[in-house]
């Protein structure tokens, strides 16, 4: 059953562990993992990063006065500390906009633009983290960092949504008088800077021919590619609408969305495991379920009463946090076949449980996601490999080796923009 990592206000890191097959009527167990009220100065946490190599389990979090902590998370539900640091660069009302834990590598972003990249030896308890440094545009909302950690990606506010090549972004010579590179920017023009490889273009005037503002809250990656240069990437914005890019077919968005936020813009968007499935949370207290192909809402989520500000998929539920202190644990259900078809089945909220203090991420370890019948519908272990064993990566060819390569073929649905 899925157990996922949510971190607060205060510190503090607990487990959720969702039980649909408990005869109880509370389905959620919740375990106080770390106690961060200990220590004398209550600091926030701003990102959680969940890492699994092998039987490692690592869990890192980033808090708002700079530091952060790397743990090592055990099949017990206990955790231990193993290393501590601080982004010494960390500026005045900066917060961390993005963190990943790769293996022993933990890489972090500010909202200024310190980029980090922290590794700890395996098995060298006594030696120091290693650190690499990197510098950024400043006004930063969000940074992701792709599945094979090659490239990451970042938008902010009057900041367009960029793609960089990991290594380059911490090569010394890039790092050098970037700060200086950066405050240029808008006189340069198209020119990238050192270690970039792709950077969005603005959408094209409004009507009365005046220029939009650029105003990103939240990216992801769509699907995982094995060329650095080739992204599908998905940027939102503060007045509600969702941007999809194709690194392949130009700089401005293949579709272009509006109003998938209902009040306040997007606040938070995650990819579904499922194909074509994405989720997106406003400001106010809505949840939709959109489908890839054509942006349109395949249902919403009731009952929510406060804004969600994180979001995290698995590959039969959903997870969210919310400011009205609540963790709850969302049923999720594949999109039709074909477009215009009628969706069946809308997911629901299958359980809550109340946090005591105000949640601010939610993460998933990753551990085996197998549902029984629940009220949200009956899949079994099945699903999992099904939902795995059908994703495959943008770009692969249906003659190379796939023994489905006789079936007909579905002549792919054009977007708004596209027709």
């Amino acid at each position: 059953m899925p157990r996922f990592l949510t971190a607060d206000e205060l510190g503090n890191i607990k487990s959720v562990r969702y039980l649909p097959t408990e005869t109880s009527e509370q389905k959620c167990q919740t375990k106080t993992l770390y106690d961060g009220s200990t220590g004398k100065k209550k600091k926030s946490t701003s990102k959680l990063a969940f890492s699994a190599d092998g039987d490692t389990k690592l869990l890192a979090a980033g808090y708002n006065d700079g530091s952060i902590s790397l743990f090592d998370l055990k099949e017990d539900d206990q955790i231990d500390l193993l290393r501590s640091w601080r982004e010494t660069r960390m500026q005045v009302q900066s917060a961390y906009v993005g963190l990943s834990a790769c293996q022993r590598t933990t890489y972090s972003c500010t909202s200024s633009g310190a980029l980090r990249a922290t590794t700890i030896a395996e098995n060298d308890s006594d030696s120091l983290p290693t650190h690499r440094l990197g510098a950024l545009p400043t006004r930063l909302c969000d940074w992701r960092l792709s599945h094979n950690q090659e490239t990451f990606a970042y938008a902010g506010d009057e900041v367009e949504l960029s793609l960089w090549n990991t290594e380059k972004a911490f090569v010394s010579d890039s790092t050098e008088g970037t700060t200086e590179a950066v405050g240029k920017k808008r006189k340069r023009g198209e020119q990238l800077l050192p270690g970039e490889i792709w950077r969005a273009k603005n959408v094209p005037n409004d009507n009365l021919g005046l220029r939009q503002p650029v105003h990103n809250t939240c990216l992801t990656y769509l699907y995982p590619s094995p060329v650095a240069s080739t992204q599908h990437l998905l940027a939102c914005t503060r007045l509600g609408d969702v941007r999809r890019y194709d690194t392949r077919a130009g700089k401005r968005p293949i579709s272009d969305w509006k109003g998938i936020g209902k009040e306040g813009g997007v606040k938070a968007v995650e990819k579904g495991f499922r194909e074509h499935e994405l989720f997106v949370s406003d400001q106010a207290s809505h949840v939709f379920a959109l489908d890839l192909r054509n942006g349109g809402v395949a249902y919403g989520y009731k009952g929510i009463s406060g804004t969600v500000t994180s979001l995290v998929s698995t590959p039969t539920h959903l997870a969210s946090i919310s400011l009205d202190r609540y963790t709850r644990i969302h049923s999720t259900f594949s999109l039709p076949d074909q477009l215009g078809q009628q969706q069946e089945e809308k997911g629901m909220v299958l359980e809550k449980v109340f946090m005591t203090t105000t949640p601010t991420v939610i993460v998933w370890d990753q551990e085996s996601d197998a549902l029984v019948k629940t009220a949200g519908g009956e899949e079994g272990a099945e699903a999992d490999e099904d939902v795995w064993d059908g994703m495959k990566n943008v770009g692969d060819s249906d003659d190379d080796g796939d023994v489905n390569k006789n079936k007909p073929k579905r002549k792919a649905a054009k977007t708004p923009q596209e027709s």
